[in-house]
């Protein structure tokens, strides 16, 4: 009767924590899809290149080796130690213990043993990646965009992570010291010693039989129960790139970095002055230049946004940044996708988007989009191919085209190439003069 209590309880965790993670993902999919529609399906050669090299190779990180080397190993340990989550799953549903020990053998041992040494070194490469935030303070984990809650959710994973692989060693040493005592159901295991939790046993050889069975029970509820609280804390987390990176990725533009992307509405607009017959008849629709609001970026802009690890290696490489000045990229994702959530949090309430009179601008101020020299160091920066450069783009095109809202240097240089086809203030016909001196 216990047994079947714990199989139906454990169902219905798993069943809730599956059900809420579906939900919030559903939403943030809508969010990102209220940008608009754009098509980035071409050359699916390149884009899988692309997925394979930055997203699960990581390609970018490489270049400080032993940072990328740590990273990986948090991210392969991940990905592999969680294969493990699903024996775990079985068990708690079908009430046995060790489902895979029996049918797969000796190769059993050699996966748990390969599982326990990537937590071992998930373990410790995240302790030291909580001293390299905590206690060196480099400058970009110490910059003011993470004040407050984004500095606290770095530090809560890590140390979810430590939890984690720490419950998982432990149970895996309970385990094998209650195999190894011929008790109850553990005697039909013949796991034999695992790699690294069995220099835990000296800490646990003290405890009773009973003792160990709540230890290795406990340890059991808690390692699932906070995998599935991980699973759920995601998505309010910018860890969510472990799941968006693939297809941040692979939807990544493949045009050269510095290409930029012309307006159609105005190179219409030039073509039809040129060439009047190629104008189509009637009225023109309305249009709107550059991006106000997250309606105006394309969805691929706000998957960057929701895909942005908050690494600082954008801001870090800004030279606008570095010189002081207010622009910093990696705030400006982290703004981009606060304004997201905000008016994914006004659809939740009304059913559909009701103007609140604020837009990106509430989040992101002139000086900063101003500050931008359009150098790409940012996209160049950025591990999973985010490109804060494009939307501070749009934003200036907004800020000139839709409201005129330009510095009188702009403005100058502006009416210099709508006159005289040049920056500077000479006719065409005397730019030529200096070459008589």
């Amino acid at each position: 009767m216990m047994h079947l209590t714990q199989e139906i309880l454990f169902i219905f965790v798993t069943s809730a924590a599956v059900w809420l993670f579906t939900r919030n993902i559903r939403k943030i999919r809508r969010n990102i899809l209220l940008g608009k529609d754009e098509d980035f399906h071409d050359h699916p050669g390149k884009r899988w290149k692309n997925l394979l090299l930055l997203a699960l190779g990581q390609k970018k990180m490489f270049r400080n080796p032993l940072v990328a080397l740590l990273h990986l190993v948090i991210y392969a340990g991940f990905i592999i130690i969680n294969i493990e989550v699903l024996e775990i799953i079985l068990d708690g549903v079908l009430g046995t213990h060790r489902l895979f020990s029996d049918p797969l053998g000796g190769i059993y041992k050699l996966l748990i043993d390969g599982f326990e040494i990537l937590a071992f070194g998930v373990l410790s490469a995240c302790l030291i990646f909580l001293c390299r935030r905590n206690i060196l303070h480099l400058k970009r984990f110490i910059s003011h965009d993470l004040d407050g809650w984004p500095r606290s959710d770095a530090n809560y994973i890590l140390l979810t992570e430590i939890i984690l692989m720490g419950l998982f060693l432990t149970m895996n040493a309970a385990d094998t010291l209650l195999q190894a005592r011929g008790y109850g159901h553990y005697s039909q295991s013949h796991t034999g010693l695992f790699a690294i939790s069995s220099w835990l046993h000296p800490l646990l050889n003290n405890l009773g039989n009973r003792e160990l069975l709540v230890l290795e029970k406990t340890c059991w509820w808690l390692h699932i129960m906070g995998i599935f609280a991980f699973l759920n804390y995601l998505p309010y987390s910018k860890h969510l790139h472990i799941l968006l990176a693939f297809p941040n990725a692979y939807y990544a533009r493949l045009a050269p970095e510095g290409k930029l992307r012309n307006m159609v509405a105005v190179q219409n607009e030039v073509l039809y002055a040129m060439h009047p017959e190629t104008a189509p008849a009637g009225p023109p629709g309305p249009v709107k230049f550059g991006a106000k609001d997250i309606f105006d970026l394309s969805w691929r802009n706000l998957l960057d946004a929701y895909s942005c690890t908050e690494c600082g290696r954008c801001s870090a490489a800004c030279p606008a940044n570095i010189t002081g000045k207010l622009l910093s990229p990696r705030k400006i994702m982290m703004s981009v996708r606060d304004r997201t959530e905000e008016v994914g949090r006004n659809i939740d309430k009304n059913g559909s988007f009701q103007d609140d009179g604020r837009n990106l601008l509430n989040y992101i101020s002139t000086e900063e989009l101003r500050a931008c020299t359009s150098c790409n160091a940012c996209v160049e920066e950025c591990p999973v191919s985010i490109s804060p450069l494009e939307i501070i783009f749009e934003m200036r095109r907004a800020l000139v085209m839709e409201d005129s809202n330009a510095p009188q240097e702009w403005n100058a240089l502006f009416g210099n190439v709508e006159n005289n086809f040049a920056p500077w203030k000479f006719s065409p016909e005397d730019r030529d003069h200096w070459v008589q001196d």
